[in-house]
């Protein structure tokens, strides 16, 4: 089947996750907060480069029902693990004691008590739409919806700060997905999903943790944007990704800057590298802020359709210069290209996971038909699809 995987409404996913609450702990929790996945238009591999990157949030949220508790024990269910139910306090959430969907369920607890906060124990029962393992920040939607939830329960008053609480949420949620997840990403998608805003792209500059809004209304250019998920398997904790991040910065250390942010002449930056490898990367990361500079302007100055090649451009960088992509990717890439995608790109973190494909208006059962078809020819499983329109990000829906 090729139908695009709808959201569910706030309404629907409050009340499943409402209901295994109930069912879990025999009575109701005290609210039900979302936050959603995101897809990232452009700008991949430099928000730990101290780049600009260019994500927008899903409509496809995740949902956790939570209580707060008069002890320090911490209870948690999900639906992506029917049954199991952990059982723990708030001591045993930490680094290298919880792993799995345990620790970004309660990997924000811990972020929050070493950033000085009191909380207590509490009840989470979670659950999602957002597809997981298919590099739509399925994890930093946990995090993010669980500690809109203590924020709000424990009175930390980030949320309802404005943005910059906003902001300092967000850093919390990525120091527990590095740090209690092991996971060593950057803070692109846990911005997206308590930083953006419905109908926009998020240009967010990790050199300074800014953020400006790009409105980016697809429907008004008579387009649709195309989520293709692989089902190719995604993991950014198997030393792939960490290795990226650790050549970029030996990288910088040897050219005597920061961040790659900071390379004005590329040239000579990669006449100044001896490893082949470190040219590489830097190539790649030079050239993709440029990218996202050229992508929000082109938006900004109602020109999306000539953003194309912009994206293509992007998805060689990432599979040459990056060596990210796989043949699931690159396949569904060059599908779509060839059912007549304006541009397409690997997007997220790669080694599986998803492709998106800025398509003509109601075309999508052709192009997701030929994708379909080009992944049948290969025996592959038949991959899912979603249409991205920019929600808004997460906050408390019951």
């Amino acid at each position: 089947m090729t139908t695009p995987l709808p959201a569910w409404s706030d309404s629907e996913g409050a009340r499943r996750a409402s209901a295994l609450f109930a069912a879990t702990f025999a009575t109701d929790p005290a609210g039900v907060w979302a936050s959603p996945g995101r897809v990232n238009l452009i700008g991949e591999h430099v928000d730990y480069n101290g780049g600009v990157c260019l994500p927008m949030a899903l409509p496809h949220r995740t949902f956790a029902a939570v209580r707060r508790r008069d002890d320090l024990v911490v209870r948690l269910v999900s639906s992506l693990a029917p049954g199991d139910v952990w059982t723990g306090s708030l001591a045993g959430i930490a680094p290298g004691l919880v792993s799995s969907w345990v620790a970004y369920a309660g990997g924000p607890a811990w972020s929050l008590a070493q950033d000085g906060h009191t909380l207590g124990g509490f009840d989470a029962a979670i659950d999602s739409c957002v597809p997981l393992g298919a590099g739509l920040s399925s994890s930093a939607a946990i995090e993010c919806a669980v500690a809109l939830a203590l924020d709000e329960l424990f009175g930390l008053g980030m949320a309802v700060a404005g943005d910059p609480g906003r902001a300092q949420l967000a850093a919390t949620c990525v120091r527990a997905e590095n740090e209690v997840a092991g996971a060593p990403t950057g803070g692109m998608d846990q911005a997206a999903s308590l930083r953006a805003t419905a109908g926009h792209a998020l240009l967010l500059d990790t050199l300074d943790n800014s953020v400006a809004q790009v409105p980016f209304h697809l429907a008004e250019a008579g387009l649709e944007l195309l989520v293709i998920d692989t089902r190719a398997e995604h993991a950014l904790v198997d030393g792939q990704y960490a290795a990226r991040r650790a050549s970029c910065h030996e990288a910088a250390a040897r050219l005597g800057v920061g961040t790659l942010r900071e390379v004005t002449d590329l040239d000579a930056a990669l006449a100044a590298l001896p490893d082949p490898i470190e040219r590489m990367r830097v190539r790649h990361v030079v050239t993709e802020i440029a990218r996202v500079e050229q992508f929000a302007e082109l938006v900004r100055d109602d020109r999306v359709r000539d953003v194309g090649p912009l994206m293509d451009a992007s998805h060689d960088s990432l599979r040459t210069d990056y060596e990210v992509s796989c043949d699931e990717l690159d396949v569904a890439v060059g599908a779509a290209r060839a059912a007549g995608a304006l541009g397409s790109r690997m997007t997220g973190g790669g080694f599986g996971g998803s492709a998106i494909a800025l398509i003509e208006a109601d075309s999508a059962p052709a192009v997701a038909g030929a994708v379909a078809g080009a992944f049948d020819d290969r025996g592959w499983p038949e991959p899912g699809f979603l249409i991205a329109v920019a929600g808004p990000a997460g906050g408390r829906v019951q």
